[in-house]
């Protein structure tokens, strides 16, 4: 009696062996389960399961799903690099010290990796990964902190996400003028007051 080897299990099991297109296959489905329910409500093992795949070949590819959700949305760099300074900062300056974060990305040397995949996101089919990447990715660790009155904190961070959304198409996609040609200080003392006001002023 012969045994099996993996490639002839992989295939009696339904699921499909390691190749150039898994990959691929895996990012698809990320896309279109981050895309229609969110990073929290998506689980690994339902991305492989649409994908064909066991959900240890996601972890192979990919380690975790925070780094799965950054691979689809095509960052290249992880949020946590802005939120770091801003989640031990004193409340009354998070909003400034975010909008710095932000801001700080996009005109860095990674700015033009930022743009293009933040331009693809948004003109393509998938605009739900844009909103979800803002509230889930980026916010989603400030909500705990800004949550006063008890159950406002989701709305802050949406009112936020608004906020950061409409500064990057404007100022890097659509190039509006003057907004556009600002520093980084102009635009943080213009808008920076706004973006703290949602996240710890009066709401509703």
């Amino acid at each position: 009696m012969t045994s099996r080897g993996p490639t002839e299990a992989a295939a009696r099991s339904g699921r499909r062996p390691g190749n150039p297109d898994t990959k691929e296959l895996i990012l698809t489905a990320a896309r279109n389960q981050f895309a229609d329910s969110g990073f929290e409500r998506t689980s690994v093992r339902s991305i492989a399961a649409e994908a064909g795949v066991d959900s240890a070949l996601v972890h192979h590819y990919f380690g975790t799903k925070r780094a799965l959700f950054l691979a689809a949305v095509d960052m290249p760099v992880d949020p946590q690099v802005i939120l770091s300074a801003v989640l031990d900062a004193p409340i009354e300056e998070i909003g400034e010290l975010l909008l710095r974060g932000v801001l700080g990305v996009w005109e860095s040397p990674q700015g033009t990796a930022v743009l293009a995949a933040f331009r693809a996101a948004i003109s393509g089919e998938s605009t739900g990964l844009v909103s979800n990447f803002l509230t889930e990715v980026i916010l989603r660790e400030l909500v705990g902190r800004v949550d006063e009155p008890p159950g406002s904190g989701q709305l802050r961070a949406t009112l936020v996400a608004s906020q950061l959304s409409g500064l990057l198409i404007t100022r890097y996609l659509l190039r509006l003028e003057p907004i556009a040609s600002l520093s980084v200080d102009e635009v943080v003392v213009l808008i920076g007051p706004t973006v703290q006001r949602y996240l710890t002023g009066a709401v509703g």
